[in-house]
């Protein structure tokens, strides 16, 4: 028998049977609220683009049936003996993660994301009794404490769901490779579910931003509503040439393929690319004018949780959430082949405490 046939809670949520795509209702068991559980009623989960990819089995990983979603919010209903820093009725985050080692040098140093025994909040390796994680398009979970954040009263639930991932994926590199102080002068590449939450917070550390887009009529919006200082038409090769050596860094939310030689050029000596996207193909890195302009390029992806409660309490100091378009769980596949095309400004959020 499997573990999770064992297991004493009863959920319902939406899942993938098989690789096509299609989500429908399920009906599935979540186990006993331990010592240092939390049991929540999820209220809102964003839709990411990393649902997608495992809904379709794209990367070759997935465990079938899935429920999918890590962007989660909701309020706390059962708390373990053993938990220290949630009560019932705390209205709280769960991001990408649900499990780590606790003791390799990653999670010794609040990195739990990089953690070689990760456990992923839905579709990744079994949890440690050997069952199926399933994801927050579901109506209750149950996770170890320390991997739940807080969400700030101040901030609406729905707009900080995404924040799970979208935001802390770009807060983190923001924060690791000091791009967050305030004269650094930060490039975005696409203005997008990731990139428009980056202006925001790279914004309220005091930088100056230049958002990067192939498409030129998201400059108004960049520039007049989210409050980028200037903007760049990537294909443009006049503006990118006028640019040239003008940004200390790039973080690059892109996960098409696409050429990442012009942004090289726009960095001074020194700068660097961050790539937080995901293209499917590799991306062809030029070395020579890597090594002759000193420049490096890295990778990064979401943050540990310490760094996770820091970011949202960030946001709840300076207002910041992501802008979504809410709707109802059973709309779920059409908002994911609306993502897929690119049809969403910026972020699906689910209703899942009223709809499911």
């Amino acid at each position: 028998m499997s573990p999770e046939l064992e297991h004493p809670q009863k959920a319902i949520g939406w899942a993938a049977r098989v690789p096509c795509g299609v989500l429908s209702p399920f009906k599935f068991s979540g186990r006993a609220t331990g010592d240092k559980d939390v049991k929540l009623k999820v209220l809102y989960c964003g839709i990411c683009h990393t649902d997608i990819h495992n809904i379709r089995n794209d990367w070759g990983v997935t465990t079938f049936p899935v429920v999918p979603g890590h962007e989660i919010v909701g309020e706390v209903i059962e708390v373990g003996s053993g938990t220290e820093k949630t009560k019932v009725g705390d209205r709280v985050g769960m991001g990408c993660l649900i499990g780590s080692c606790g003791t390799c040098h990653s999670c010794l140093h609040h990195e739990e994301n990089y953690c070689p025994d990760m456990v992923l909040t839905y579709g990744g390796r079994p949890y440690y009794d050997g069952s199926t994680t399933y994801g927050g398009y579901s109506d209750i979970m149950v996770v170890e404490e320390r991997f739940t954040v807080l969400i700030p009263d101040s901030l609406p639930l729905a707009g900080a769901a995404p924040l799970l991932c979208a935001g802390i994926t770009v807060y983190s590199p923001l924060r690791f490779h000091g791009l967050d102080k305030p004269g650094v002068h930060v490039g975005l590449v696409g203005l997008g579910g990731l990139g428009h939450v980056a202006v925001k917070f790279a914004k309220a550390m005091g930088a100056r931003v230049t958002v990067i887009s192939s498409s030129p009529e998201k400059r108004e919006e960049a520039l007049t509503r989210l409050g980028a200082d200037s903007f760049l038409v990537s294909t443009d090769m006049s503006q990118i040439q006028a640019a040239t050596g003008t940004l200390d860094g790039i973080i690059d939310t892109v996960s098409a393929v696409h050429s990442l030689l012009p942004l090289i050029s726009l960095l001074k000596t020194r700068g660097k690319i961050i790539v937080v996207g995901a293209p499917d193909k590799p991306l062809q890195l030029p070395m020579l004018p890597m090594i002759f302009g000193a420049k490096g390029i890295y990778g990064s992806c979401v943050g540990g949780m310490k760094e996770t409660q820091e970011m949202m309490d960030f946001a709840a100091k300076h207002n910041i959430t992501t802008d979504i378009e809410l709707v109802p769980m059973d709309y779920v596949n059409t908002a994911l082949d609306r993502l897929a095309k690119g049809d969403v400004k910026y972020r699906f959020v689910i209703d899942v405490g009223n709809t499911l």
